[in-house]
């Protein structure tokens, strides 16, 4: 199989975003299980709170891709995005629901 082309680049921009947001990661963790602990008359709200923070996620890591990508042609910006977005579905997949929509 050909190896991606952004692979090493998409990599260590993922582990930066662990890295640096790992408080927002663990509190979309913690969103989620108070959403599922929720009684019914306060699920709505939970889940609201966890979507919160998804979309913080989402716009975080598609700035972090819209910047990287401004710096290449277009074509290959164009390829970067879509590994980018992929590989955020497989290692975050939370955020990845809305990213190709940013």
């Amino acid at each position: 199989m050909r190896r991606r082309r952004f692979a090493d680049v998409i990599e260590r921009q993922l582990d930066l975003f662990d890295e640096e947001h790992a408080g927002l990661i663990h509190d979309c963790e913690g969103a989620e299980r108070a959403y599922d602990a929720a009684p019914r008359d306060e699920a709505e709200e939970r889940y609201g709170d966890y979507l919160d923070l998804v979309e913080t996620g989402t716009e975080l890591l598609a700035d972090l891709r819209d910047n990287f990508a401004s710096t290449l042609g277009e074509d290959a910006a164009e390829r970067y995005v879509d590994e980018f977005n992929r590989a955020v579905g497989r290692r975050l997949p939370r955020f990845a629901l809305e990213i190709e929509n940013r």
